[in-house]
């Protein structure tokens, strides 16, 4: 046993260490907490989709219809009549088999009254078309 005089200590060594505990206690937390939020984030119909590529969507500029709730149609932002719609994209068509329309209604609308435009697209031949939404 050695013994030292009380003025004299020994200089305190300084530890340069991380203490990992903490940090494992938060990875393993934020672990669990996307592994119980993932399954609830997807919707849909659980299926198992075929493989395959895509084609890139082409770089020329798409037409807007948008309804507002209150029912009013716009096309390229000017004010519309659903019968002109018809006649208008029905032109475009024909001009352009290719022509590419989104489709934009407010959330507040009615399911049927989108689907009245969604006829006319199918009416007039339109297969390029999307419904936009945003994303969350």
């Amino acid at each position: 046993m050695a013994l030292r005089r009380l003025g004299h200590k020994k200089p305190s060594r300084t530890f340069n260490s991380i203490d990992m505990t903490s940090l494992i206690d938060l990875t393993f937390l934020l672990l669990i907490t996307f592994i119980v939020t993932m399954p609830a984030l997807e919707q849909g119909i659980s299926i198992k989709l075929p493989q395959g590529r895509a084609d890139e969507l082409p770089s020329k500029k798409a037409n807007i219809v948008t309804m507002d709730v209150e029912g009013k149609v716009y096309l390229n932002n000017r004010v519309i009549s659903m019968e002109d719609l018809e006649h208008t994209l029905g032109n475009m068509a024909a001009e352009d088999p290719d022509v590419s329309v989104l489709v934009r209604g407010d959330e507040r609308l009615e399911y049927g009254k989108m689907i009245g435009i969604m006829k006319i697209l199918y009416k007039v031949k339109i297969t390029r078309m999307a419904l936009v939404t945003l994303s969350e």
